[in-house]
């Protein structure tokens, strides 16, 4: 049985942001299904398959790009809430934010983030650790 695409969950309070994520993966070729939400409690909503998202199937393979920067709920409390969770503890997330912070990389790293860019990082090394995953290879 051929194994199914991943989706890729695109977390950003920037809707603008959300696009430009998603037409970048579509013009280097990456196929898998993308979802945009724009909130952490969408994010988790998602993640667990709970309110708007409770008739989504849970089974199927996950990737965040997770910004850390959003009203409510932010970042680094959804990647804390994935990664103590046993059913989505082994979600790669990759964390984005606008600015490189000493004190955030090590919270996200101890919460067990896979990768950490900034926005200003060459989009191309987050397609690049995108297409890695697709490609079944660890982040």
């Amino acid at each position: 049985m051929p194994r199914s695409l991943a989706s890729i969950l695109v977390v950003d309070d920037d809707e603008g942001h959300c696009e430009l994520v998603r037409r970048s993966l579509q013009r280097r070729g990456i196929s898998n299904p993308i979802v945009s939400v724009t909130d952490g409690s969408m994010a988790l909503d998602y993640i667990f398959c709970r309110g708007r998202f409770a008739n989504r199937s849970a089974g199927g393979e996950l990737l965040v790009l997770l910004d850390i920067n959003m009203p409510g709920i932010d970042g680094i409390e959804v990647l804390r809430q994935i990664k103590c969770h046993p059913n989505t503890r082994s979600i790669p997330v990759l964390m984005l934010t606008t600015a490189e912070s000493f004190r955030e990389i090590d919270r996200c790293r101890e919460y067990g983030c896979n990768l950490y860019f900034t926005k200003s990082v060459e989009s191309k090394q987050i397609i690049e650790a995108v297409q890695r995953f697709t490609l079944g290879e660890c982040l």
